[in-house]
């Protein structure tokens, strides 16, 4: 007899699904915001609709030798928290009140993003070391949680974070 996955566990097998349509030459993530366990909206980071993609044209961060988690403004590509929000804005979907799971830890730019959404959680499969961002998620009550699948214990608060349920 087979047990049912916990929804955290069934949302983030979808996100990282959806991450495999990233055209990122760096790292494949992908975002799915959910509100009363139904899917709002998708994004995974890639260029704008209508532009070549990194894969085409290269990426201008890696041949400037810029850092991971440093200028973010040179990519040419959204992230996919942004396309995410982007998507549901643009087929008129409020995401106020629901959970984004994300396949990386939100930047300190998606964390503003999610925050004026309205989004009240935020679970994410790997940590990623942007302190403001984890530290304006807290500020504004959204919940950062570091998941980890439920055969190894489930969804806990990010380190230093008190989960907070919406």
């Amino acid at each position: 007899m087979s047990k049912r996955p916990s929804w955290d566990d069934y949302f983030m097998d979808i996100t990282q699904r959806v991450a495999t349509r990233s055209t990122c030459l760096r790292r494949q993530v992908g975002a799915v915001i959910v509100l009363d366990k139904r899917i709002l909206a998708t994004g995974y980071n890639g260029a704008p609709q209508g532009l070549p993609h990194c894969e085409e044209t290269g990426c201008l961060r890696e041949k400037l030798g810029i850092p991971s988690g440093e200028r973010y403004e040179i990519c040419r590509g959204l992230h996919a928290e942004q396309n995410a929000i982007i998507q549901a804005a643009l087929h008129g979907v409020s995401v106020s009140g629901g959970t984004m799971y994300v396949t990386h830890q939100p930047c300190i730019t998606c964390a503003k993003m999610i925050i004026n959404a309205g989004i009240r959680r935020v679970v994410c499969a790997q940590s990623f070391p942007d302190e403001l961002a984890r530290s304006f998620l807290a500020e504004a009550g959204v919940a950062l949680v570091l998941w980890h699948p439920e055969e190894q214990g489930g969804a806990a608060a990010a380190p230093g974070r008190g989960e907070r349920e919406s």
